[in-house]
Protein backbone atom coordinates (compact mmCIF):
# COMPACT_ATOMS: atom_id res chain seq x y z
CA UNK A 1 0.00 0.00 0.00
CA UNK A 2 1.51 3.32 -1.10
CA UNK A 3 1.72 5.94 1.67
CA UNK A 4 -0.18 8.56 -0.36
CA UNK A 5 -3.13 6.23 -0.79
CA UNK A 6 -3.76 6.15 2.95
CA UNK A 7 -6.79 7.73 4.58
CA UNK A 8 -5.84 9.53 7.78
CA UNK A 9 -8.48 9.95 10.49
CA UNK A 10 -8.56 12.17 13.58
CA UNK A 11 -10.75 10.46 16.14
CA UNK A 12 -12.06 10.32 19.67
CA UNK A 13 -15.13 8.84 21.30
CA UNK A 14 -18.18 6.93 20.16
CA UNK A 15 -19.05 9.22 17.23
CA UNK A 16 -15.65 8.51 15.71
CA UNK A 17 -16.00 4.79 16.34
CA UNK A 18 -19.29 4.71 14.47
CA UNK A 19 -17.82 6.36 11.39
CA UNK A 20 -14.70 4.20 11.50
CA UNK A 21 -16.92 1.12 11.66
CA UNK A 22 -18.42 2.23 8.34
CA UNK A 23 -15.06 3.06 6.79
CA UNK A 24 -13.57 -0.39 7.42
CA UNK A 25 -16.60 -2.00 5.79
CA UNK A 26 -15.63 -0.29 2.51
CA UNK A 27 -11.84 -0.44 2.40
CA UNK A 28 -9.34 -2.86 3.96
CA UNK A 29 -8.20 -1.83 7.42
CA UNK A 30 -4.65 -1.37 6.14
CA UNK A 31 -5.84 1.73 4.26
CA UNK A 32 -6.42 3.70 7.46
CA UNK A 33 -4.15 5.59 9.84
CA UNK A 34 -6.09 6.77 12.89
CA UNK A 35 -4.73 9.44 15.22
CA UNK A 36 -6.63 9.10 18.48
CA UNK A 37 -7.21 11.57 21.30
CA UNK A 38 -5.45 10.60 24.53
CA UNK A 39 -6.59 13.52 26.66
CA UNK A 40 -9.21 11.24 28.24
CA UNK A 41 -6.46 8.96 29.56
CA UNK A 42 -6.55 8.40 33.30
CA UNK A 43 -4.72 6.37 35.95
CA UNK A 44 -7.03 4.43 38.25
CA UNK A 45 -6.54 1.27 40.32
CA UNK A 46 -2.84 1.55 39.43
CA UNK A 47 -3.71 1.07 35.75
CA UNK A 48 -3.10 3.26 32.72
CA UNK A 49 -6.49 3.56 31.03
CA UNK A 50 -6.88 5.01 27.51
CA UNK A 51 -10.66 5.23 26.86
CA UNK A 52 -10.62 6.64 23.31
CA UNK A 53 -7.83 4.36 22.08
CA UNK A 54 -9.69 1.38 23.48
CA UNK A 55 -13.06 2.36 21.98
CA UNK A 56 -11.49 2.68 18.53
CA UNK A 57 -9.39 -0.48 18.91
CA UNK A 58 -12.30 -2.60 20.12
CA UNK A 59 -14.51 -1.25 17.33
CA UNK A 60 -12.02 -2.15 14.60
CA UNK A 61 -11.40 -5.55 16.24
CA UNK A 62 -15.19 -6.13 16.26
CA UNK A 63 -15.24 -6.92 19.97
CA UNK A 64 -16.86 -3.70 21.22
CA UNK A 65 -20.16 -3.67 23.08
CA UNK A 66 -22.35 -2.01 20.43
CA UNK A 67 -25.07 -1.07 22.92
CA UNK A 68 -22.78 0.82 25.30
CA UNK A 69 -20.36 1.91 22.60
CA UNK A 70 -17.36 1.05 24.79
CA UNK A 71 -15.79 -1.99 26.42
CA UNK A 72 -15.99 -5.59 25.29
CA UNK A 73 -19.21 -7.31 24.30
CA UNK A 74 -20.45 -10.05 26.67
CA UNK A 75 -18.55 -8.44 29.52
CA UNK A 76 -18.58 -9.33 33.23
CA UNK A 77 -17.62 -7.09 36.16
CA UNK A 78 -16.43 -9.44 38.89
CA UNK A 79 -13.02 -7.78 39.28
CA UNK A 80 -14.59 -4.31 39.40
CA UNK A 81 -16.92 -5.26 42.23
CA UNK A 82 -13.92 -6.16 44.41
CA UNK A 83 -11.93 -3.10 43.30
CA UNK A 84 -14.81 -0.87 44.41
CA UNK A 85 -14.59 -2.38 47.90
CA UNK A 86 -10.85 -1.83 48.06
CA UNK A 87 -10.76 1.68 46.61
CA UNK A 88 -14.05 3.00 48.01
CA UNK A 89 -15.46 4.64 44.88
CA UNK A 90 -17.79 3.31 42.25
CA UNK A 91 -18.13 5.84 39.45
CA UNK A 92 -15.71 4.27 36.94
CA UNK A 93 -16.53 0.99 35.20
CA UNK A 94 -13.99 -1.56 33.99
CA UNK A 95 -15.14 -4.94 32.73
CA UNK A 96 -13.05 -8.05 33.29
CA UNK A 97 -11.94 -8.30 29.65
CA UNK A 98 -11.34 -4.56 29.48
CA UNK A 99 -9.20 -4.77 32.63
CA UNK A 100 -6.92 -7.22 30.84
CA UNK A 101 -6.15 -4.54 28.24
CA UNK A 102 -5.29 -2.00 30.93
CA UNK A 103 -3.12 -4.51 32.80
CA UNK A 104 -1.24 -5.42 29.60
CA UNK A 105 -0.73 -1.74 28.67
CA UNK A 106 0.41 -0.80 32.17
CA UNK A 107 2.82 -3.73 32.27
CA UNK A 108 4.30 -2.80 28.90
CA UNK A 109 4.70 0.86 29.82
CA UNK A 110 6.29 -0.05 33.17
CA UNK A 111 8.89 -1.96 31.15
CA UNK A 112 9.74 1.09 29.06
CA UNK A 113 7.40 0.77 26.09
CA UNK A 114 5.87 4.05 24.90
CA UNK A 115 2.11 4.46 24.67
CA UNK A 116 2.26 4.14 20.88
CA UNK A 117 4.35 0.96 21.12
CA UNK A 118 1.96 -0.51 23.67
CA UNK A 119 -1.00 0.43 21.45
CA UNK A 120 0.57 -1.37 18.50
CA UNK A 121 1.10 -4.52 20.56
CA UNK A 122 -2.52 -4.47 21.74
CA UNK A 123 -3.71 -3.97 18.15
CA UNK A 124 -1.54 -6.84 16.94
CA UNK A 125 -2.93 -9.17 19.62
CA UNK A 126 -6.52 -8.24 18.72
CA UNK A 127 -5.97 -8.61 14.96
CA UNK A 128 -6.36 -4.90 14.17
CA UNK A 129 -4.78 -3.96 10.82
CA UNK A 130 -5.48 -0.21 10.94
CA UNK A 131 -2.59 1.88 12.21
CA UNK A 132 -3.97 3.27 15.46
CA UNK A 133 -1.71 6.04 16.77
CA UNK A 134 -2.02 7.94 20.07
CA UNK A 135 -1.91 11.70 19.49
CA UNK A 136 1.27 11.78 21.63
CA UNK A 137 3.36 9.52 23.84
CA UNK A 138 3.38 12.27 26.46
CA UNK A 139 0.88 11.78 29.28
CA UNK A 140 -1.85 14.42 28.76
CA UNK A 141 -5.05 14.71 30.81
CA UNK A 142 -8.14 16.75 29.98
CA UNK A 143 -9.46 18.54 33.04
CA UNK A 144 -12.69 20.44 33.49
CA UNK A 145 -12.61 23.60 35.58
CA UNK A 146 -15.86 23.79 37.56
CA UNK A 147 -17.13 25.85 40.51
CA UNK A 148 -16.23 22.77 42.59
CA UNK A 149 -12.65 22.86 41.36
CA UNK A 150 -10.50 21.06 38.80
CA UNK A 151 -11.69 17.53 37.93
CA UNK A 152 -10.63 14.98 35.32
CA UNK A 153 -12.87 14.83 32.25
CA UNK A 154 -13.78 11.20 33.00
CA UNK A 155 -15.04 12.24 36.43
CA UNK A 156 -17.07 15.09 34.91
CA UNK A 157 -18.45 12.75 32.26
CA UNK A 158 -19.13 9.60 34.30
CA UNK A 159 -19.45 10.58 37.95
CA UNK A 160 -21.26 13.87 37.45
CA UNK A 161 -22.88 12.89 34.10
CA UNK A 162 -21.89 16.37 32.75
CA UNK A 163 -24.49 17.96 35.04
CA UNK A 164 -22.25 20.56 36.66
CA UNK A 165 -21.31 24.01 35.29
CA UNK A 166 -18.11 24.31 33.28
CA UNK A 167 -15.84 27.34 33.55
CA UNK A 168 -13.00 26.13 31.32
CA UNK A 169 -11.32 23.09 29.76
CA UNK A 170 -7.56 22.57 30.09
CA UNK A 171 -5.12 19.91 28.90
CA UNK A 172 -2.51 19.15 31.52
CA UNK A 173 0.82 18.26 29.93
CA UNK A 174 -0.09 19.46 26.42
CA UNK A 175 2.72 22.03 26.20
CA UNK A 176 5.28 19.24 26.34
CA UNK A 177 3.39 16.97 23.94
CA UNK A 178 5.22 16.00 20.76
CA UNK A 179 3.50 14.00 18.00
CA UNK A 180 4.40 10.35 17.66
CA UNK A 181 7.37 9.94 15.29
CA UNK A 182 6.33 10.17 11.64
CA UNK A 183 2.82 11.51 12.24
CA UNK A 184 3.36 14.91 10.60
CA UNK A 185 4.63 13.19 7.44
CA UNK A 186 1.60 10.90 7.48
CA UNK A 187 -0.65 13.98 7.53
CA UNK A 188 1.24 15.53 4.62
CA UNK A 189 1.17 12.36 2.51
CA UNK A 190 -2.37 11.13 3.22
CA UNK A 191 -4.80 10.96 0.33
CA UNK A 192 -7.63 12.33 2.47
CA UNK A 193 -7.87 13.45 6.10
CA UNK A 194 -11.13 12.90 7.93
CA UNK A 195 -12.07 14.79 11.10
CA UNK A 196 -14.61 12.49 12.73
CA UNK A 197 -17.90 13.72 14.24
CA UNK A 198 -16.23 13.84 17.63
CA UNK A 199 -16.51 16.39 20.42
CA UNK A 200 -14.48 19.36 19.09
CA UNK A 201 -13.40 20.49 22.56
CA UNK A 202 -12.31 17.30 24.35
CA UNK A 203 -11.73 14.88 21.46
CA UNK A 204 -10.33 16.91 18.55
CA UNK A 205 -8.84 20.00 20.23
CA UNK A 206 -6.28 18.00 22.26
CA UNK A 207 -5.00 16.42 19.04
CA UNK A 208 -4.77 19.83 17.37
CA UNK A 209 -2.76 21.23 20.28
CA UNK A 210 -0.02 18.61 19.99
CA UNK A 211 3.02 20.38 18.57
CA UNK A 212 2.92 20.70 14.79
CA UNK A 213 -0.37 18.95 14.07
CA UNK A 214 -2.61 21.97 13.52
CA UNK A 215 0.03 23.79 11.46
CA UNK A 216 0.54 20.72 9.28
CA UNK A 217 -3.21 20.40 8.71
CA UNK A 218 -3.30 24.05 7.62
CA UNK A 219 -0.79 23.28 4.88
CA UNK A 220 -2.96 20.47 3.45
CA UNK A 221 -6.31 22.13 4.08
CA UNK A 222 -7.65 21.18 0.64
CA UNK A 223 -7.77 17.49 1.59
CA UNK A 224 -9.21 17.87 5.11
CA UNK A 225 -12.84 16.73 5.42
CA UNK A 226 -14.81 17.29 8.62
CA UNK A 227 -18.10 15.76 9.69
CA UNK A 228 -20.29 17.77 12.04
CA UNK A 229 -21.02 16.22 15.45
CA UNK A 230 -24.18 18.33 15.74
CA UNK A 231 -27.63 17.97 14.21
CA UNK A 232 -29.92 20.98 14.61
CA UNK A 233 -27.69 22.31 17.36
CA UNK A 234 -27.69 19.12 19.43
CA UNK A 235 -25.09 16.36 19.80
CA UNK A 236 -26.10 12.80 19.03
CA UNK A 237 -24.27 11.82 22.21
CA UNK A 238 -22.12 13.53 24.82
CA UNK A 239 -21.64 17.08 26.14
CA UNK A 240 -20.50 18.86 22.96
CA UNK A 241 -23.17 21.56 23.37
CA UNK A 242 -22.36 22.18 27.04
CA UNK A 243 -18.63 22.49 26.45
CA UNK A 244 -19.04 24.73 23.41
CA UNK A 245 -21.30 27.05 25.43
CA UNK A 246 -18.72 27.12 28.22
CA UNK A 247 -16.10 28.34 25.74
CA UNK A 248 -18.50 30.90 24.22
CA UNK A 249 -18.78 29.10 20.89
CA UNK A 250 -21.96 29.05 18.85
CA UNK A 251 -23.58 25.63 19.28
CA UNK A 252 -24.28 24.79 15.65
CA UNK A 253 -22.62 23.28 12.61
CA UNK A 254 -21.57 26.82 11.70
CA UNK A 255 -19.95 27.19 15.14
CA UNK A 256 -17.99 23.98 14.54
CA UNK A 257 -16.92 25.13 11.05
CA UNK A 258 -15.76 28.49 12.40
CA UNK A 259 -13.78 26.71 15.12
CA UNK A 260 -12.04 24.52 12.50
CA UNK A 261 -11.87 27.17 9.76
CA UNK A 262 -8.09 27.58 9.62
CA UNK A 263 -7.47 23.96 8.57
CA UNK A 264 -10.83 22.65 7.27
CA UNK A 265 -11.29 22.49 3.50
CA UNK A 266 -14.53 20.49 3.31
CA UNK A 267 -17.38 20.06 5.80
CA UNK A 268 -20.28 17.61 5.79
CA UNK A 269 -23.28 18.83 7.76
CA UNK A 270 -26.64 17.21 8.31
CA UNK A 271 -29.43 17.75 5.78
CA UNK A 272 -31.47 19.32 8.61
CA UNK A 273 -28.83 22.07 8.92
CA UNK A 274 -29.05 23.31 5.34
CA UNK A 275 -29.61 26.88 6.56
CA UNK A 276 -25.93 27.07 7.58
CA UNK A 277 -24.56 26.17 4.14
CA UNK A 278 -23.93 29.68 2.82
CA UNK A 279 -22.49 30.94 6.13
CA UNK A 280 -20.02 28.06 6.24
CA UNK A 281 -19.05 28.48 2.60
CA UNK A 282 -18.40 32.16 3.30
CA UNK A 283 -15.62 30.91 5.60
CA UNK A 284 -13.96 29.38 2.53
CA UNK A 285 -15.06 25.84 3.40
CA UNK A 286 -16.79 23.72 0.76
CA UNK A 287 -19.98 22.41 2.36
CA UNK A 288 -21.97 19.24 1.69
CA UNK A 289 -25.39 18.12 2.96
CA UNK A 290 -25.95 14.51 3.99
CA UNK A 291 -27.89 12.48 6.55
CA UNK A 292 -25.16 12.07 9.17
CA UNK A 293 -27.29 10.33 11.84
CA UNK A 294 -25.57 6.92 12.05
CA UNK A 295 -28.31 4.89 13.73
CA UNK A 296 -27.27 1.52 12.30
CA UNK A 297 -24.50 -0.14 10.30
CA UNK A 298 -26.20 0.66 6.99
CA UNK A 299 -26.14 4.38 7.82
CA UNK A 300 -22.53 4.20 9.02
CA UNK A 301 -21.46 2.60 5.75
CA UNK A 302 -23.49 5.06 3.66
CA UNK A 303 -21.87 8.09 5.30
CA UNK A 304 -18.42 6.52 5.05
CA UNK A 305 -18.94 5.79 1.34
CA UNK A 306 -20.09 9.35 0.74
CA UNK A 307 -16.93 10.72 2.38
CA UNK A 308 -14.59 8.39 0.53
CA UNK A 309 -16.25 9.19 -2.79
CA UNK A 310 -15.89 12.97 -2.45
CA UNK A 311 -13.88 14.29 -5.36
CA UNK A 312 -11.38 16.58 -3.68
Amino acid sequence: MLENSKILVLAGGIGAARLIRGLIEILPQENFQIIVNTGDDIELFGLKICPDIDIITYTVANVVDENKGWGFKDESFTCLNILKKYYGFNWFNIGDKDAATHIFRTDLMSKGFSKSEATKKICDRLGVKCEIIPMTDTWVETHIITPRGDIHFEEYFIKYKTNIPVKNVIFNGIKKAEPVKGVLKKIEKAKKIIICPSNPIVSIKPILEVKGIRDTLKRVKNKVIGVSPLIKGAPVKGPTDKLMKALNLEVSSFGIAKYYADFLGHFIIDIRDEKFTSKIENLGIKTYLYDIFMINLKKKVALAKYILNLDI
